[in-house]
């Protein structure tokens, strides 16, 4: 009795071994971070499966800089901020415009790059001006600055919107006629119509030119935040960061 005791205690030493080998050796990574999955040149789906972008390349050199690991999901900006605020998530970068309103609910990281929003219509389109949408459909893309802009202008104007999850799928159905036009970051609605050859133009001026931000849930992963502004102040002054941008066609 006294050597089957002897054995079961050996062999529960040998399983927790096991179990304390398998957890200390596993490679979980410092931290979970969410971004968009269709916002080039920011972020979007490249070579092999595998997502690339300005976006990715900033946060890639500044981890690396900084001694960090993290995971990273591109489920869509809806998404990702919904990941973000249920803790899901411990950070997002997805080309997030920094505002007041997101400040309630976010916390951010010095600006890493400027942005503001154009109107976008068909290459063939006739509309010149902002009032020229009157008694249309205009499209949005859920959740953005952009959308915040079409929402305050449908308002004075007086348009109707048609939302859209998606920066693909809202050019497609400006260009399918669906809807008359968009607003779009410049910098991203440029780079599209460049790359893909997109029947789409732009009209009029930039308006609300802004800082994009990485961000945390408020109140949270103040460390994270003091990672990134660390090392984008580095990856500028060794000239990382211009390299990333003229790798997509941007300066800053």
């Amino acid at each position: 009795m006294r050597n089957f005791k002897r054995v079961l205690s050996i062999a529960l030493v040998l399983i927790m071994a096991v179990a304390c080998f398998a957890g200390c050796n596993s490679s979980k990574a410092d931290y979970v971070i969410y971004s968009d999955n269709a916002f080039a040149p920011f972020e979007f789906l490249g070579d092999n499966d595998k997502y690339v972008g300005i976006d990715m390349d900033i946060l890639a050199a500044v981890a690396e800089d900084q001694g960090f690991t993290y995971e990273m999901h591109n489920v869509g900006f809806d998404a990702a901020m919904g990941a973000v605020q249920s803790g899901q998530a411990d950070a997002m970068i997805a080309g997030m415009t920094i505002t007041d309103e997101r400040k309630e609910t976010f916390d951010f990281s010095d600006g890493y790059f400027k942005d503001g929003q154009i109107m976008v219509v068909p290459a063939a389109s006739t509309i010149a001006e902002e009032f020229d949408l009157r008694h249309q459909k205009v499209a949005a893309k859920t959740s953005t600055m952009s959308a915040q802009y079409t929402e305050s202008l449908s308002t004075e104007v007086g348009f109707e919107i048609d939302y859209y999850e998606s920066s693909p799928e809202m050019y497609q159905a400006v260009i399918t006629g669906t809807n008359v036009a968009c607003f779009e970051d410049y910098s991203v609605i440029s780079y599209a119509i460049k790359t893909d050859n997109m029947s789409l133009k732009t009209v009029g001026e930039i308006v609300n030119p802004s800082e994009y931000g990485f961000a945390v849930k408020k109140g949270t992963n103040a460390e994270l935040i003091e990672k990134f502004n660390a090392g984008l102040k580095n990856i500028k002054a060794n000239g990382k960061y211009d390299e990333i941008l003229a790798k997509y066609g941007m300066t800053a």
